[in-house]
């Protein structure tokens, strides 16, 4: 852990000089991005600082109590072992704090963040929970004090989505998102079934951290831009438009479409947020192929083809497989209340990467 502190101190001091060069200073984008992270490393290295001081009162302490000149005042060595106690529980307390920090501490915790959900195995079903699901992520966030924004959908004519793209904005957006990234089953009679069986269907959520502009530098050369008509229900002027617009990565053959706004500046905005998000998580998991401890130290694979959770409406349970939680809250966690299953989540990584440097 100490060492992990040390080259995060190391970064503090060197974000320190480069937020005064005048290099950085020319570039918004560059500035915001090193301060944004010199922010977030303060509040480590500030609680470094404190335990650092509190070790060193408590060697000061030692060393009064082993001394002969105190052996024998009573009320001095009472008070002393009584600071000494305080002292170390203050030490402990602060370890814990350090060991929570460095866990959450992964470059992207406190990012925005960019939700995909898409409808699977189970047809209109499946565009209905998707509509469930997008649901869940909005009331959640209202619940955080979050914002959220919707960069793409393709609605169905029944009020579900075959597929819906979304923005999350606020404070530890990512740290609390990141696991719901997966396949999300639900086991229920469908509104379009008329003999009662219950049907099982699936939906696909992807997680992806919103990256600065600065962290994914795309070539406007490696882009083909495509306009067209707007489609499906959008109101007035919508339709009669070419405000469509269709974004391809041609190095990567990564695919973006946004549709939802009457501007085609708005909508090719939106697309590249996307685009970059979806650029940066390919990054992102190539690396993490390559270094499987890496996986190790999360909670599942990380594989979107992974079943994560089952939505059971027969039973009003939720059951988390990764963790083996069940909960028989299913309304109350479809209406946004989900902050006991990520805390439990987060309670579980965090012992899978303890585990995991002690082993180191």
């Amino acid at each position: 852990m100490f060492e992990r502190l040390s080259k995060l101190e190391k970064r503090y001091k060197e974000l320190e000089s480069l937020l005064s060069d005048p290099k950085t200073l020319q570039d918004k984008n560059l500035y915001a991005k090193h301060a944004k992270e010199f922010a977030a490393l303060g509040v480590i290295t500030n609680k470094h600082k404190e335990y650092v001081s509190v070790v060193q009162e408590l060697k000061k302490i030692a060393e009064m109590l082993k001394s002969k000149d105190h052996q024998n005042d009573k009320d001095f060595l009472e008070l002393a072992n009584q600071e000494l106690s305080e002292m170390e529980a203050k030490k402990a307390d602060l370890e814990h704090q350090l060991e929570n920090l460095l866990i959450e501490d992964d470059g992207t915790t406190h990012k925005n963040v960019i939700v995909e959900i898409r409808a699977g195995t189970g047809g209109e079903e499946a565009a209905l929970f998707t509509a469930d699901l997008y649901r869940m992520y909005a009331k959640y966030a209202a619940k955080s004090g979050w914002k959220i924004e919707v960069m793409g959908s393709r609605p169905t004519s029944i009020g579900g989505f075959k597929e819906v793209i979304f923005s999350i904005q606020g404070v530890n957006a990512f740290k609390k998102l990141k696991y719901e990234s997966g396949v999300h089953r639900v086991q229920r009679v469908p509104a379009t079934e008329a003999s009662g069986r219950i049907h099982t269907s699936a939906v696909s959520v992807a997680v992806l951290p919103e990256p600065e502009e600065v962290e994914v530098n795309i070539d406007p050369k490696d882009l083909k831009v495509d306009v067209y008509r707007s489609t499906g229900p959008g109101g007035q002027g919508v339709n009669t438009t070419d405000s469509a617009v269709r974004i391809t990565h041609m190095p990567s053959g990564i695919v973006v479409s946004c549709q939802d706004e009457r501007s085609q500046i708005k909508n090719k905005a939106k697309a590249m947020r996307v685009l970059r998000a979806r650029i940066l998580d390919k990054i992102q998991s190539e690396q993490q192929n390559k270094i499987s401890q890496q996986r190790k130290s999360q909670v599942g694979t990380g594989d979107r083809s992974e079943k994560i959770r089952t939505y059971n409406f027969p039973d009003r349970r939720v059951t988390d497989h990764r963790i083996g939680l069940t909960l028989h809250k299913l309304e109350l966690i479809l209406d946004g209340g989900l902050e006991e299953i990520s805390a439990a989540l987060l309670e579980e990584e965090k012992k899978i990467k303890l585990k995991q440097w002690k082993k180191e």
